[in-house]
C-alpha cells in the first residue's frame, strides 16, 4: 500500500497498485450505466464506375473533456475518434474514448478518411497528454526528414517531447488491406496545424511511397492532416478494433482514448450461416445490436453489447496517471544508476502499465441491465499489457459459451462453464464472442470479476501460481443488473449452434523459428528492452531490432508455419498484422531453474493442441514462457506488414519487426 500526504499533514491510503494520487477506493462502483457504443454514422457512399459501392467516413482524432469517472468526481480529458461528417441527419457527430463502432458489410469496401485533429481552437497543435520518452526508436518529428523514425542520440538526459503528435489507424485483425491502408508505424503524420516547429519532419518515412500507391491503385486522397484508407472486408464475419499504431508512441497514444470497435458481419461465414442443430434450420443469435442512425439514448434494448475492458489510472484532478520516469517500475533514477545517453536505460520508458482502476466503454466500474436471458458478449481486452481471465461463476445460474475470437466463429461452441469454471482468459488485443445465458439468474445485482494479476502474467491458475487481482479494485470489471424478461427469447440455445466450418488451409510452405527475448540492461538490474528475432541453426536466439532488414518474406500464396520461442519470463500476446492464422499447438522447452527457456533451444514431451476458444482464426496469440508456440497462416497481399508484441510498453521499444510478403516494391523506403 502507497501513502500521500493530505492537508494538514495527514497520511491517507492512495492505492494496492502504484498510480495517480486518486485513490481507486475512493471511486463509487456501480453508480454509471455501461454505455453501449452506438454506430459510426457514414458520411456517403461511394459509386464506382461499374464496380462495388463503398461505405465512406470522415472520421477524426480530437481532445475532449469525458465524464469517465463517476459524476461528482472531476472530467478527464481525453481524445478520442468521432465523425466529423454524416450523410444521415440523425448522424451521431460526437467524439468519445472509445469511439463509436464502425459496421462493415462483408465484401462492401469502406474508405475512411483519418483526419489528424489535434490543434486547438486557434490551429495551433496540442501536446501529448502524457509524457514521451524521446530516447526510443520513435517517430521523432524534431528529427526532420533526416531524422524521423529513429532512435535520436543526446549529449544529456533529455526531457519529455512537447511539440506536435504524430498519428497513423491501424485496424486491428483487418485482412487482405494493402499496405498502404494498413496504418504502417513509419506511415505516421501530424496535424495540419499552424505552428509546426521549422525543420519538424510532418509525415513517416513510408508516407510519401504509401500515399502515391494509394492515389495510383485507388485513387484515395492524402493531404496535410489527413490519409484515406480502403479495407475490401472480404474475410470472415469477426470482430476488429482500430487503433494508433505510431512508432514508438503507440502506448501513449491508445492510452490517451483513441479506440473503437470495427465489425465485420455477413457472408457465408457470418451469422446467417449457423443453424441448429434441432431442426436444421438457421439458428438465431442474441440481437439486436446497435445500428447506425438509433437514437442516443436509444429506445431499444440491445441484447448483443460490444464491451472494451481497459485498465487506467488517475490524478484527483481527474487527469490520466501515466508514469513519467522509469522509477516508478523498478526504482531506476538519474543518479542511479542513470539514464540515456549515460546508460542504456531509457529516462521515461516503462517496461509495462497496469492500471489501479477498470473502465469499460469508456467508464470505471459502470453497471448494465440484463434480463433473464441470453446475451451474445463481443468482449476486447484493450489493457496495456495486463491480461484479464473474466470470472463469470461470481454470477450463480448464468452459463458461458464461447463461440468466436478474433477471426471469426469457432468450429464448434465452447462451453466456458463445463470445462473452464465458467473462466476465460484474454490477453491484451484478444477478442472474445460469447453468448452468456442470464436465464437461471436470481434477479439481483451480480459482478463480472477478473482473476488476472496486476503484473505480468506467465501461465498457470490464479491462487496457486499467481495472486489475482485486487478484489476490491482490478478484481472488480462491471456489475450485470438482473431483471425479470419483458418478452420471449427467441434466440437458439448456444449447445444447439452448429457454427459454420472453418476452412482448411493449404499445405505448409515454409516454417520459420522466431524468438521473443528479453533484453537486461547492463547498467541496472532490469529490462532495457524487449525485442524480437528468430533461431540460429543452432538453436539460439539472434535479436532484431526495427531498423534491421526485414527476415520474415513469405512469397505471395505461400502458407508457413510460425514457430514462436519464448526465452522471457512473460507471457507476450503476439500479432501478426495482414493475415490470421490457425493455432497449431504448443510445446515445452528445456527451462532454467529460472523457468526460462535456456538456449540453445531444446523441445520437451508433446505438443499440446490449442484450448478450444482458440480454434478457428486468430490474429492475437499468446506465447508462454518457456514453450514455442505454433501457428499457421497464409499470406495472400503483397505489401510491407509488421508483427508484434501487443503489450503496447515492448512494442514501443524495439518488441516489433517489421515483415513483406512478397518482393520489395519499386520505389519503397529502404529497410
Amino acid at each position: 500500500m502507497l501513502y500521500a500526504c493530505a492537508p494538514g499533514g495527514a497520511t491517507r491510503a492512495v492505492a494496492a497498485i502504484p498510480g495517480g494520487t486518486l485513490d481507486p477506493l475512493a471511486v463509487p462502483k456501480f453508480v454509471t450505466p455501461m454505455l453501449v457504443p452506438p454506430v459510426m454514422p457514414r458520411a456517403g457512399t461511394i459509386r464506382r464506375k461499374g464496380g462495388k459501392p463503398v461505405d465512406y467516413y470522415e472520421i477524426s482524432v480530437r481532445q475532449l473533456s469525458q465524464q469517465i469517472l463517476p459524476v461528482g468526481l472531476p472530467a478527464t480529458t481525453v481524445w478520442g475518434y468521432g465523425a466529423v461528417r454524416s450523410a444521415n441527419r440523425r448522424g451521431l457527430l460526437v467524439h468519445h474514448a472509445p469511439s463509436l463502432t464502425i459496421e462493415a458489410r462483408w465484401k462492401r469496401p469502406v474508405q475512411v478518411k483519418w483526419v489528424n485533429d489535434l490543434v486547438d481552437s486557434a490551429g495551433n497543435y496540442l501536446p501529448h497528454l502524457l509524457p514521451v520518452d524521446p530516447t526510443l526508436h520513435w517517430a521523432n518529428p524534431p528529427g526532420g526528414d533526416d531524422g524521423r523514425d529513429s532512435r535520436p542520440t543526446f549529449a544529456a538526459t533529455p526531457g519529455a517531447y512537447t511539440g506536435p503528435v504524430p498519428l497513423v489507424t491501424h485496424v486491428h485483425g483487418a485482412v487482405g488491406v494493402g499496405d498502404e491502408s494498413d496504418g504502417y508505424a513509419e506511415a505516421w503524420f501530424l496535424p495540419a496545424a499552424r505552428n509546426v516547429p521549422a525543420g519538424c519532419a510532418t509525415e513517416g518515412t513510408w508516407h510519401s511511397f504509401f500515399r502515391g500507391k494509394a492515389s495510383s491503385a485507388l485513387g484515395l486522397e492524402w493531404g496535410p492532416g489527413f490519409v484515406t484508407f480502403e479495407y475490401p472486408n472480404d474475410q470472415r464475419a469477426s470482430t476488429l478494433w482500430y487503433h494508433d499504431h505510431t512508432l514508438g508512441m503507440t502506448r501513449l497514444n491508445v492510452y490517451a482514448g483513441p479506440a473503437g470497435f470495427f465489425l465485420v458481419r455477413g457472408g457465408p461465414q457470418g451469422d446467417s450461416a449457423i443453424r441448429d442443430s434441432r431442426s436444421g434450420a438457421m439458428a438465431v443469435l442474441p440481437g439486436p445490436a446497435p445500428k447506425e442512425g438509433d437514437r442516443v439514448p436509444s429506445r431499444k434494448t440491445y441484447f448483443e453489447l460490444p464491451i472494451v475492458i481497459q485498465d487506467r489510472a488517475f490524478n484527483e484532478d481527474g487527469s490520466l496517471f501515466y508514469p513519467d520516469s522509469r522509477e516508478f517500475f523498478d526504482g531506476a533514477t538519474a543518479q542511479n544508476p542513470g539514464f540515456a545517453p549515460a546508460t542504456d536505460l531509457s529516462p521515461i520508458w516503462n517496461p509495462e502499465f497496469f492500471g489501479n482502476a477498470i473502465m469499460v466503454n469508456g467508464n470505471t466500474w459502470p453497471f448494465q441491465v440484463v434480463q433473464r436471458r441470453r446475451y451474445r458478449l463481443r468482449l476486447l481486452n484493450g489493457c496495456q499489457a495486463r491480461f484479464l481471465v473474466l470470472d463469470f461463476s461470481r454470477i450463480p445460474g448464468a452459463q458461458v459459451w464461447a463461440i468466436g475470437n478474433e477471426g471469426g466463429f469457432l468450429a464448434a461452441p465452447v462451453d466456458l462453464t463445463a470445462t473452464n469454471g465458467s473462466r476465460l482468459l484474454m490477453a491484451p488485443a484478444e477478442r472474445a464472442d460469447l453468448v452468456v445465458d442470464f436465464t437461471n439468474v436470481p434477479e439481483g445485482s451480480y459482478v463480472l470479476g477478473n482473476e488476472g494479476p496486476d503484473e505480468p502474467f506467465g501461465g498457470g491458475e490464479p491462487g496457486s501460481d499467481f495472486d489475482g487481482a485486487d478484489p476490491r479494485t482490478t478484481g472488480q470489471v462491471l456489475q450485470f443488473r438482473v431483471v425479470a424478461p419483458v418478452s420471449p427469447d427467441p434466440s437458439t440455445p448456444p449447445q444447439f449452434l452448429v457454427l459454420p466450418p472453418v476452412p482448411s488451409l493449404p499445405a505448409r510452405t515454409r516454417t520459420r523459428r522466431l524468438a521473443l527475448i528479453e533484453m537486461m540492461s547492463s547498467a541496472w538490474d532490469g529490462p532495457a528492452e524487449a525485442m524480437l528475432g528468430e533461431l540460429d541453426a543452432d538453436g539460439h536466439p539472434v535479436h532484431r531490432m526495427w531498423m534491421d532488414e526485414v527476415t520474415e518474406n513469405p512469397s505471395v500464396g505461400d502458407t508457413e508455419v510460425w514457430e514462436v520461442y519464448n526465452f522471457t519470463a512473460d507471457a507476450h500476446p503476439i500479432h501478426i498484422h495482414e493475415t490470421t492464422f490457425q493455432v497449431a499447438d504448443r510445446q515445452a522447452l528445456v527451462t532454467n531453474e529460472d523457468g526460462e527457456a535456456e538456449a540453445p533451444a531444446r523441445l520437451v514431451g508433446e505438443p499440446r493442441p490449442p484450448e478450444g476458444w482458440e480454434t478457428g482464426f486468430k490474429d492475437t496469440v499468446i506465447a508462454y514462457p518457456g514453450e514455442v508456440t505454433r501457428v499457421r497462416a497464409r499470406f495472400t497481399r503483397a505489401g510491407q506488414y509488421t508483427w508484434h508484441c501487443h503489450i503496447v510498453e515492448h512494442e514501443d521499444n524495439e518488441m516489433m519487426r517489421p515483415y513483406r510478403i512478397g518482393p520489395a516494391q519499386a520505389g519503397q523506403p529502404s529497410g
